[in-house]
């Protein structure tokens, strides 16, 4: 059980350590992309400059962001130039700054869909569909899962596992301005896909039996999740004050 409870918490710590990462070079990303127009201190005509996103990023890992020039209408012939225009290019807006703008995440929808996959885990390995050969492939007893049944840990971490797969499913449609059933089904099966991946490591000596049991409840879960998060989007809210 705790082989299981550890494969549970791998996708979950790793989602923990990098989505603050990412949702940083996301943030950084969106303040500096795009064209810029500034009055060049050299000839104090209009001038349009970029400024290098993805050198932001990259810089940004340890602190504040090392900001620079990447491209200028100017350039090549004054590529060389001290990019003294810098500061007034951070001052001015960039498109980006006007267009780019996430969807909200409603919660209804995510509770919901974690909710359900939460119960469909239960019944999935309940007496009544896989329990037997789950005990089997983990060589466990009546009287162990009896007792294990009784425990709270492992229900609240996989109540925990199905909210956090649900905010991260709603997450990446925000992100990405999309919505319905079918595009939450794709988006779930994508993050499903991309935790698999990473904690390929630990599952692969897992028992054939057991893995199919879990691969199995895992693709209908994800396909649930999405079909709940992207489906009912904008449709099931908390009315307004």
């Amino acid at each position: 059980m705790l082989l299981l409870i550890s494969l549970v918490l791998f996708p979950v710590v790793l989602s923990v350590i990098w989505l603050p990462v990412l949702l940083r070079r996301r943030q950084i990303y969106q303040r500096y992309s795009g064209s810029r127009l500034v009055a060049c201190p050299e000839n104090q005509q209009s001038a349009a400059v970029s400024v290098n996103t993805r050198h932001a990023m990259a810089t940004a890992i340890d602190g504040d962001p090392r900001l620079r020039l990447c491209d200028c209408t100017r350039w090549p012939e004054r590529s060389h130039c001290n990019q003294a225009c810098l500061p007034q290019a951070l001052q001015a807006e960039s498109p980006s700054e006007r267009t780019i703008a996430t969807k909200p995440i409603y919660h209804l929808p995510v509770l919901l869909a974690a909710f359900l996959a939460w119960c469909l885990g239960t019944i999935w390995h309940s007496q009544w569909l896989f329990r037997a050969r789950w005990m089997n492939a983990l060589s466990l007893t009546h009287a162990e899962v009896k007792q294990i049944v009784w425990w709270l840990s492992p229900h609240l971490l996989t109540a925990a596992v199905c909210l956090l797969f649900a905010y991260g499913v709603a997450w990446l449609l925000a992100v990405s301005h999309r919505k319905g059933m079918l595009q939450g089904m794709l988006v779930s099966l994508l993050l499903c896909a991309t935790l698999t991946a990473a904690s390929w490591s630990a599952t692969a000596g897992l028992p054939q039996d057991l893995l199919a049991i879990e691969a199995s409840y895992a693709v209908l879960a994800t396909l649930l999740m999405g079909a709940i998060v992207g489906g009912l989007y904008n449709k099931l809210v908390l009315p307004p004050n």
